[in-house]
């Protein structure tokens, strides 16, 4: 599906791009290991995602709610500017990152699957929730992406965005 004027003329202005973790970069799914550490599972075309969204000059974050060391390292993999775990006030968190970035509400993009996530999409220029959000989320969203969260989904957003500025000035 071709996006709509308004979605691409939103998409052009992004400069700013965050996202959940769980449920986004993650299929939502938890795994413990018999320490009770968390287990994550990334998607690789996420990741090459973020590392193009990097190589053009834009910042990415994560908030969340949980905190989590894999979370931490894959984000530093993918040199990510932010990562504000354990954040269950997630509109505060936006608001730091956008004091400390300099970007605009207008100017950030961000992505979401459950209902923690809809203060911040009351804040932000893009609203984007996975196919598989819960169902609020998708009523809420400007976007709902085709791929589910942890399958691709990150990367299907940065596509959309990184071609809508494609001529622009």
């Amino acid at each position: 599906m071709e996006p709509s004027g308004t979605l691409k003329a939103k998409a052009k202005n992004i400069e700013l791009l965050l996202m959940d973790c769980d449920g986004v970069l993650t299929d939502g799914r938890l795994y413990f290991g018999p320490d009770g550490e968390a287990l994550k599972v990334f998607h690789a075309r996420d990741g090459e995602g973020l590392t193009q969204w990097k190589a053009e000059g834009l910042v990415s974050g994560i908030i969340s709610g949980r905190n989590s060391s894999a979370v931490a390292l894959r984000a530093d993999q993918l040199g990510m500017t932010f990562v504000l775990q354990g954040r269950n006030d997630k509109a505060t968190a936006l608001a730091e990152i956008l004091a400390e970035s300099g970007v605009s509400p207008e100017q950030t993009a961000y992505i979401g699957d459950d209902t923690p996530d809809l203060d911040v999409f009351r804040e932000v220029g893009l609203a984007v929730a996975v196919a598989d959000a819960h169902s609020s989320v998708r009523s809420a969203a400007d976007l709902v992406t085709q791929a589910n969260g942890g399958q691709g989904a990150v990367r299907e957003v940065i596509d959309l965005i990184l071609a809508s500025k494609v001529g622009s000035p």
